[in-house]
């Protein structure tokens, strides 16, 4: 949390018996010891894709950019082009989740193009994929679940909002965690192929991505930290269940 949202939470605290609890990222994820707990109880799509995970486990630690803008946002076919080969000029390994509606805006010929530096697919199970050794960066499109998965497992970030409260939590991401990048868009609100390329580069070899990484370990032991028995999160959240049990 930052100094702002905790002297909100304590000025809130004076008039409600307010408690601060979370992420509700699955146990597996975090603090383990609900090993059973993978998941958000409900899932409207693939329940599994085991192509992804046989992919990054063929992939060297920190070396793959994961791509996925969400469930809803739909991007032009200019700027689905342009993220393709932004990626593909950035000449590294990239997992990228293009829903089946969306696969029409892509390049004619991207599936030749990219080899096997890449892999394009309908659907991924986020918290598998950012909890892979092998991912060391995510462009998002910062909806908070995506950005609060990311933070919870460590991953840095390249911010793309489409949206609602995803400029928001693109500051957070990049002013107040310090875990990630703005990816500046022309007059026309479109993201061109080199400034992707030059995110992903900063990201994954500049100092600045060292530094973000660090951060982003830092913030992954926090949350861990507030879940675990006896953490603020799971203190709180034993302080409800005994008030309302009452």
């Amino acid at each position: 949390m930052t100094i702002e949202s905790i002297q909100v939470v304590d000025w809130m605290k004076k008039m409600w018996p307010v408690k601060t609890i979370g992420p509700t990222v699955p146990s597996m994820f975090l603090d383990k010891r609900i090993p059973n707990d993978k998941d958000y109880g409900i899932s409207m799509f693939e329940p599994s894709n085991d192509l992804c995970m046989n992919w990054l486990n063929d992939k060297p630690k920190a070396s793959v950019i994961y791509v996925s803008f969400g469930s809803i946002a739909t991007y032009s076919e200019e700027q689905m082009q342009e993220v393709a080969w932004g990626l593909i000029d950035a000449d590294t390994y990239f997992l990228w989740v293009v829903r089946a509606s969306e696969e029409g805006k892509l390049p004619k010929n991207i599936l030749e193009t990219m080899s096997k530096k890449g892999l394009i697919v309908t659907w991924s199970h986020q918290l598998k994929v950012l909890a892979h050794e092998a991912v060391g960066c995510f462009i998002t499109h910062c909806g908070w679940n995506s950005t609060l998965e990311a933070l919870s497992l460590g991953v840095p970030m390249i911010g793309v909002p489409y949206w609602s409260d995803q400029t928001t939590n693109l500051k957070n991401i990049v002013d107040v965690w310090k875990v990630g990048l703005r990816a500046p868009m022309d007059e026309n609100r479109i993201l061109r192929r080199e400034p992707i390329k030059h995110c992903i580069k900063e990201v994954m070899e500049g100092e600045k991505g060292k530094e973000m990484k660090n951060n982003a370990i830092k913030w992954m032991n926090v949350i861990k930290n507030s879940i675990e028995n006896g953490g603020s999160s799971d203190q709180n959240t034993a302080e409800f269940v005994a008030a309302i049990s009452k």
